[in-house]
This record gives C-alpha cells, structure tokens and sequence, in this order.
C-alpha cells in the first residue's frame, strides 16, 4: 500500500478541520509497520480514512490510497465493499463495540466468508471453525453458538481476529487491538498476531501507544504528531538512535524494566486540537528544544539519513 499526501478533515460549523494533514507513507509486502503517537494524533483517523470508514462529517479532502494498483479514494462503496473484509481487513480496539450483541459469534463470521468467497452454509462453518481453531478455540463449534457478551475481553478480541483473517486479506489493519485487555491476554494477542502474520505473508498496519508493543511487532515505525508524521525510521533506530523531540519524549515518558530505573520525563502539556495548530511547528509549544526559528515556518519531513524521515527545523 502507497499513502500519498493523505488530508482528512471534520466538517465544522465555521470551517473544515484537519485531522489528518498530507501524510505519506508506505507498506512493504509482508511487512509489519507500527504508526504511534499520543491519543488525538490522527492515527485512528488514519485507519478509517484508508478503510473508508470516515463518519458522516469526515472526508478525504486530498490524496491517494493505493492499494494492489487501484486508488481506494476512487472506488464507489460497491467496489470498496468488495475490498473491505477481503484483501484489506481491520480490527478496533474495543471487540465489544464491534461485533453485533444480537447476532450469534457463528453467524457474524460465516456472513464475510459466503459473501467475499462465495461458499455455501456449511463450507462458510467449516471455514470458521477452521480459523476460530487457528485463534485457539478448542471447541470452535461452541464458540459459534454464543453471543459476544458470553465472551472474555480476551476471547472476543480472537474472535475478530479470526473474522479478519477468514478471508485471508493481503493487508491487516489493527487499530490498538491489545488496549482493553489484561497484560497476561495482551501477550497472548499478540503473540497469536505474530504468528499468523507470518505464516500467512500478510502486511499490518499495527496502531498503538505502547512503545513495548512497537518493539515486539514492528518493522519500521511512523511516529505521528498532531495529524502530520513526524519521524519515520527502522525499529532499530527508533529506540537507539531516535531524532525528533517528540520521540525522544515518548521514549522518556514510558516506563523500563531492566537497567537503571531513573525518573519518567513527561512530556509537558497536550495535543493541540484540530485547528489550533500553530503556524510553525506543531510541536514547538510542548519541546524543550524550541527555538524561535521553530516557530516561524513549518519544517519539512526530510530524509537526514538513509531511510530515516524527520520533520524538524534543528534538526
């Protein structure tokens, strides 16, 4: 996939607010690529902006989403439909929400299955039962004859895994899928996600704030700030050898486990809210660096070393 200078805004009352502010980026084959930053940053907005999932007030204002040679921003909802839940396939952070309280686990699972590849009843359960098998369920058949709120945090966040991979989709979007859980089910989550994404060459677009996630999924991490990226780099380098600010800060601000436990160093104030982005850079208010220079003109992401983006003036 190929994001092209990316811009979504949310229609307000006075005028149009950007949330996602001309990004690029792109997602290898069977890679896994990690985008992070604070809550409001624009990483959600990012997700559904390329799944096409926007709510009523946001839209794609500019650029491209190429995905296997087609723009995804050019697709009526007929063709995307076709897309969404077969080659390109998503899970959220809260499963609950997600999946329908009134319909059986069974009967969510086998709709994408009959619809995208065209099975019957019973060739659509054993699928299921295939794939809920595959997410460890050792009684699939059981689990299909339940209803989601019968279900652990834990179980039903497998539950959609299992409905996204059902269809076996080139890339997987999981927008902080491991956030409500317990750390003792977040592991095995992720663990289960690992190893499915390498059996099958699948990409993954995997959203987070938790830097620990980053380090055990990742092959290279987009760092986003206030709906712009601003540091792109390997895993490796993000966490030996990080440049921007922002970055530093978020590497500070989480806690260690082995060597020398000194102090957090928060990262003083807030994201700024959409529109209320200062003219220079957007993170000039909250860094301990900020030069005037900072705030006089917005900085370019630019390539300072081999395949390492940053966007600062000091840098």
């Amino acid at each position: 996939m190929d994001v092209k200078q990316l811009r979504t805004v949310l229609k307000g009352k006075n005028r149009d607010l950007a949330v996602v502010d001309g990004i690029d980026f792109r997602i290898g084959k069977n890679e896994v690529v990690a985008l992070v930053g604070e809550s409001g940053c624009g990483k959600s907005m990012t997700s559904l902006s390329i799944m096409g999932l926007l709510p009523r007030i946001g839209t794609v204002d500019q650029g491209e989403v190429r995905f296997q040679g087609r723009n995804l921003l050019e697709l009526n909802k007929k063709e995307m439909s076709k897309v969404r839940g077969h080659h390109l396939a998503m899970i959220f952070q809260e499963p609950m929400t997600s999946l329908n309280p009134v319909l059986t686990i069974g009967r969510q699972l086998t709709e994408g299955i009959r619809r995208h590849l065209k099975l019957g009843q019973k060739e659509a359960e054993d699928r299921a039962d295939l794939w809920l098998k595959r997410v460890g369920f050792p009684e699939p058949a059981r689990i299909r004859k339940e209803y989601a709120h019968r279900l652990s945090g834990g179980m039903r966040q497998r539950v959609m895994l299992a409905m996204a991979m059902a269809c076996e989709p080139r890339l997987l979007i999981a927008d902080e899928p491991t956030t409500a859980l317990d750390v003792t089910i977040q592991a095995q989550v992720l663990d289960l996600m690992r190893k499915l994404q390498a059996e099958s060459d699948m990409s993954m677009l995997f959203i987070t704030h938790d830097l620990g996630v980053v380090a055990e999924m990742a092959n290279r991490v987009i760092v986003m700030y206030a709906g712009q990226i601003v540091e792109q780099c390997d895993v490796r380098t993000l966490f030996t050898a990080p440049l921007h600010p922002y970055t530093v800060g978020l590497l500070q601000s989480t806690p260690k486990l082995r060597g020398s436990a000194g102090p957090l160093v928060p990262i003083p104030g807030t994201v700024p809210p959409a529109g209320r982005y200062s003219s220079g850079c957007r993170f000039a208010d909250r860094c301990r660096m900020a030069a005037p220079e900072c705030r006089a003109a917005m900085p370019e992401l630019r390539e300072v070393e081999r395949n390492h983006f940053v966007r600062c003036t000091l840098i």
